[in-house]
This record gives C-alpha cells, structure tokens and sequence, in this order.
C-alpha cells in the first residue's frame, strides 16, 4: 500500500514538472546592439605637427649714447611702450652747457669773418689807390718827370696792397672754416643733448629695470631695459628634410598656413603663415628649420614658450572617413566591421591614412556611403546580427 502510494506521488510530480518546462525556443541568436556610424567624405588637410618655440619679432637692449647720472625712469616694468614714448632721462645740465659753448664759438666766429671782410674792403681801397699812383709814377718816370725812387716806392707799395688783400682773403677762409667746425660742434652738443632723453625705439613689451635712477651711466654700456616687440611674433620650428621640397613648391604659389597652440598656457589657436625657410639642412638633425609670422593682436603667444605647431601643406579633398574608434587592430592588420544591408555584420580590412581631428582616413576598404560600427566590437563576428543604438555616455562621477 505505500509502495503504491508512493508510485502515484512520483507520476503526480513528474507530470507537474513537464507542463512547467518551456517551450524550446523559436528563434535564432539574439541581435547584439551596437553603435554605428557613416563613412562621411570630407576634404582632409596634409599637416605636419611638430613643436616649436616662440621668439620675440624685434629684440632691443636701450643702452646710453652719452654719460651721466639717471636721473628719471617713464615706465613700469613688464608693461607695453610705444614708439617714441620716453624711457629714461639723463642729466642734461652738461650738455647744455656744451651747447652754449658751442653756439658762443659760432657767434665769435661770424664776427671775425665780419671783421676780416670789412680789412679787406679797406684793403682793396688802399690797393686800388696804390695801383693807381704806380700807373701815373710809371708815365711820369718814362717821361723823365720824376725820379726812379719815386717810381720804385709806388710800385712797393702797389705790391704790398695786393699781397695785403690775399693775406685778408685768407683770413677769411679760414674765419668761414672755423665757422663750419663750430656749427658742427653745435650740431654734436644739440644730438648729445636729445641723447640725455632715451625713447623706445620700437613698440614692444619691458622687461625688468636693469639700471635705477640715481645710477652713473656709461656711453653704450650695459643695457638699461630690453624690449622685446610681439606685435608680430616669431614661432620657430623645424620639419624633416623629406618635406623640403613639397614646403618650397608650394609656398612659392601661396605662403602657407601655420596654426600654433600653446601646450602649457591658456586655451586658444593663433593662425599665421610661413615666412621664413632656412638656407641649409641641418646635417646633424637632418631636419630643416622654418619660421612663420603671426599678428599675435590679442598677446596669447609669449617669446620663450612651447607651442604645438601644425603646418598645413595641402588640403586632400573627397577623403574617406570614419570615427577612430571604428578601427580595430588584428593579426593581419587593421579591420572595421561594416553593416551590410540584412543588418548582419563582416569584417572589412583597411589600409589607414593619418588621423584628422577624431576620425580615421581610410585609403582602402570602405567608401563613403558605408557603415561602421564603432562601438560593441567584442561580441560581433562574421555574420552576427545587430541593431544600432545610441552610442554609450560616459560614465558621470558621483556626486
């Protein structure tokens, strides 16, 4: 009897058990959700990315042209001049003193040339006069009238009147002489004395003050301030010599663009152009050294600093290409999968180009039109089923 029963449990369970079960399933592999996206065409622009520096247009060291105590100083440190705006001041108190001397030594010359000419105007009378007399004794001493004596001492004295005007003449000359080396001195003492007031010679930024008032300064000694002018500057950078001849064919038609972003310091791109291609390979770098121009209006490039430079030497139009993070690295070399038409997927091996922004070009493989997945790579195989979602956003830290 519980043999009995215990057959009839088991039937009861067994029976409980099988219409639980599921059903097997009626459809194949399920679709693996991915994120997809076109192959785009766009004109891609050839650029080589080096670094470079930054470096001053114009470098000035404001010396003095004449000694003398410092007596003033116009700017502050660290801060932009114009041309012509004032520096320094020197004592200007010896200088006028040598001017006045100069200016006086002019004066007394032009009153000995004064002097002279009015003795040679005199002279000149008193050698006309005795010209004369000598005329009249020389037809008197022919006609016996007068004796040879009298002759004599009015040809002497005929003679002493012209030698008597050279030697004025000569007065002269040397009176106008004196004058052009005094109206010269004047000139030296007036340049001395403009040199007491020093100017910036071109717009740029200050530097520190090397010298402070009160100082004794020497003529051309040791630099006062220096001013650099970064309103244009200067970024220097060199490329591998392999670029040479592609940079000078084509910025001969068009000076080319160069675009720099500085690595430590604030965000922001400044846009120039070529300016400068060396004269020489560097025979130990093989690499040749470039220079290019930029406005610099708004102050974000500094001389001395790192900047990433990218210069642009052509621009390749109708390129394919697709997001960086569709190429996927294999055994035999890089792959994407493509999304074919019945939403199944196949591995298509590319040959990549260089990268532009965030994407890839692609040289061969795919053609714009086509679509990648870019996210989701792990589960797909040849053939798998997808469905396209949104790309995944990334993960938010807590707050």
């Amino acid at each position: 009897m519980k043999a009995t029963s215990a057959l009839l449990i088991v039937i009861v369970l067994t029976g409980v058990s099988c219409r639980q079960q599921p059903a097997p399933a009626a459809f194949g592999p399920s679709a693996v959700p991915v994120s997809v996206a076109p192959v785009t065409q766009e004109s891609v622009p050839t650029d080589l990315q080096v670094v470079g520096t930054v470096e001053a247009s114009a470098i000035v060291q404001i010396k003095s042209q004449v000694a003398g105590e410092l007596t003033k100083v116009y700017f502050t440190e660290g801060t932009t001049v114009k041309q012509g705006d004032p520096l320094f001041d020197i004592d200007e108190r010896p200088y006028q003193d040598a001017l006045r001397q100069a200016e006086a030594a002019v004066e007394r010359d032009r009153a000995q040339i004064a002097q002279a000419e009015a003795m040679l105007d005199r002279d000149r009378a008193q050698a006309g006069f005795a010209e004369g007399d000598a005329a009249r004794q020389a037809e008197l001493n022919k006609a016996g009238l007068t004796p040879h004596s009298t002759f004599d001492q009015a040809q002497a004295t005929a003679t002493q009147s012209r030698a008597s005007n050279r030697a004025d003449e000569a007065s002269i000359e040397t009176s106008k002489a004196a004058l052009a080396s005094d109206q010269a001195a004047v000139e030296t003492a007036k340049l001395n004395l403009s040199f007491c007031r020093i100017s910036a010679p071109l717009a740029g930024r200050t530097g520190n003050l090397l010298v402070h008032p009160g100082n004794l300064v020497k003529v051309n000694d040791v630099a006062l301030v220096v001013i650099h002018r970064i309103e244009p500057i200067f970024v220097d950078f060199s490329v591998p010599e392999e670029h040479l001849n592609a940079i000078r064919r084509l910025n001969a038609s068009h000076p080319l663009p160069v675009k720099v972003q500085p690595r430590d310091g604030p965000p922001g791109a400044a846009t120039g152009a070529l300016s400068v291609i060396d004269n020489t390979v560097d025979s130990t770098t093989g690499a040749i050294h470039l220079k290019a121009t930029f406005a610099n209006a708004d102050g974000l490039l500094w001389p001395g600093q790192f900047v990433n430079v990218t210069l642009t030497l052509d621009t390749r139009r109708d390129a394919a290409l697709v997001p960086s993070e569709a190429v996927q690295s294999g055994q035999t070399g890089s792959f994407v999968y493509a999304v074919k038409n019945d939403k199944t997927v196949e591995i298509r091996p590319v040959v990549t180009g260089r990268a532009f922004e965030n994407k890839m070009v692609i040289e061969k493989g795919v053609a714009p039109g086509d679509t990648v997945v870019t996210d989701g790579q792990m589960r797909l195989y040849p053939g798998a089923k997808i469905i396209a979602v949104g790309a995944p956003k990334p993960a938010t830290q807590a707050q």
